[in-house]
């Protein structure tokens, strides 16, 4: 029987056909390819994590040591800033069990936290400024050469995930503060005893209390456009 349209003329065989097609192979293993991957990924992000929040436990713990021995801003912001990455790759691994919004979530806390971080950085600068300080430049230099092979470490690891999410591109911003950070104090600390004077390690701690508001806003900035994008997709 041939089945015609209200103008009567008969309908082409290819708009009948069009109805019942079923969706190409390729695309299907395309899709079962693609979620496998992300199922065997997953074990790899979870191992990276939690070496790289170990890693940031043991390095808060020598900054903070050192920054009270020497009694340098610097290697105490950067004692703090390690102790925030460290609460934040706690929360990619709790994210990583959960789904794409639970995951923004965690990035918009992590941006919120490093603007936290940095507003005590700044606080404690202009305390030292007021008061005074004696940092010790010889312990800033052993210290930060130290924490800076550990935070390339960290950050060659994130790296070498693939496909990030924005709470693992989160964790590597933090990553790649931390060794910029780093250098900063090396210098200070050449600096410093070089010249006497604290001025150097104060300008540090300014630097990095910077360096992480400007990681914070381009966190929120991620999660953010995140959200906005699953929004346009669902509507």
């Amino acid at each position: 029987m041939t089945l015609r349209n209200p103008q009567g003329n008969s309908i082409p065989r290819y708009q009948l056909n069009v109805f019942s097609r079923r969706p190409r192979t390729a695309d299907v293993r395309g899709d079962y390819r693609m979620a496998a991957a992300t199922d065997r990924q997953a074990p790899d992000e979870r191992r990276t994590l939690w070496i790289v929040l170990l890693l940031n436990v043991a390095i808060a713990a020598g900054f903070f040591a050192a920054g009270l021995f020497a009694d340098s801003s610097a290697l105490i912001a950067n004692g703090v800033d390690n102790l925030s990455d460290t609460a934040v790759y706690a929360l990619s691994l709790i994210a990583l069990s959960h789904g794409q919004t639970w995951k923004r979530r965690a990035a918009t806390a992590s941006g919120v936290m490093l603007l936290i971080f940095a507003g005590g950085i700044l606080i404690d600068v202009g305390r030292r400024y007021i008061q005074g300080s004696e940092p010790i430049g010889p312990t800033m230099m052993v210290m930060s050469a130290v924490a800076g092979v550990v935070n390339y470490i960290c950050l060659r690891l994130l790296q070498r995930l693939k496909q990030k999410d924005v709470n693992l591109r989160a964790a590597t911003t933090f990553s790649f503060n931390d060794f910029i950070s780093n250098g900063g104090i090396l210098i200070a600390g050449v600096l410093v005893f070089w010249l006497g004077s604290n001025w150097p390690d104060l300008l540090v701690g300014l630097a990095t209390a910077l360096i992480a508001i400007k990681g914070g806003i381009e966190i929120l900035r991620d999660a953010r456009a995140e959200t906005k994008n699953d929004e346009g997709r669902t509507s």
